[in-house]
């Protein structure tokens, strides 16, 4: 395919995923209060505030996004994968499905993790530093996008296994190289931490913690599925 019909293709597929979104926010928008309910939960007996006429409105549009976000998440790794299934050979496109599922999944998982362990950690943490000294006054906009943010933080960092699996299939990646990479493994995930999540040492370690763990999965899985060049080199001559 020529190149502009790989961008051509890619637009088509972002504005799908883009609509979805949008249409399963707004589906979100009727349900924001019990969405709402449902996300501050880990900050226990904590108050919200805002401080704009518009805080409450845009608090519960974030609210609805996060929840399209998430519920469109089929239909996103359904667009992404079926655009890179071109680069697979053709017994492997057969794939696309299990990855999409699978993608959802550990996306889901992830985020759910956050949202269970890590968000009421961090919030006990970050709220609790100056206990006695200073009285939290937190903004719900604030709180929101904290939240979403790590959430969605912690589903991307479990994707890992997926992405590992997939260049190991185009052998990009190797299980050797992947081992031998460690040190600098430890490195990129603890920067990534810092760039994806809040700006404090706490957060960063709860989610380099379980993602170098998945880098350790990661191993495995592209030793026990990822193919040998021999192998490659008789299926492209086939």
């Amino acid at each position: 395919m020529p190149f502009l019909d790989h961008l051509e293709e890619l637009r088509w597929r972002l504005l799908k995923s883009i609509v979805s979104v949008v249409l399963l926010a707004g589906a979100a928008f009727y349900f924001r209060n019990e969405l709402f309910d449902f996300l501050v939960l880990p900050l226990g007996d904590t108050e919200l505030h805002f401080t704009e006429v518009t805080g409450s409105f845009y608090a519960y549009m974030k609210v609805s996004l996060i929840s399209g976000f998430l519920a469109a998440l089929p239909i996103v790794f359904y667009q992404f994968w079926s655009f890179v299934a071109p680069g697979l050979y053709q017994q492997e496109k057969a794939a696309v499905l299990p990855l999409v599922l699978v993608s959802t999944l550990l996306f889901l998982v992830g985020a759910g993790f956050c949202y269970w362990m890590v968000l009421p950690l961090a919030l006990k943490f970050l709220i609790g530093f100056s206990e006695g000294l200073l009285n939290p006054i937190i903004t719900v906009g604030s709180y929101i996008s904290f939240a979403g943010l790590l959430m969605v933080a912690f589903g991307a960092g479990f994707e890992l296994p997926v992405v590992t699996y997939f260049l190991g299939r185009l052998g990009i990646v190797t299980a050797p190289l992947l081992a031998k990479g460690r040190r600098y493994a430890i490195v990129v995930i603890l920067i990534a931490g810092a760039i994806i999540t809040p700006p404090d040492i706490f957060t960063q370690v709860l989610l380099a913690g379980p993602v170098y763990v998945l880098y350790e999965i990661s191993i495995i899985i592209v030793r026990l599925t990822g193919k040998k060049d021999t192998a490659r080199k008789d299926d492209i001559a086939g």
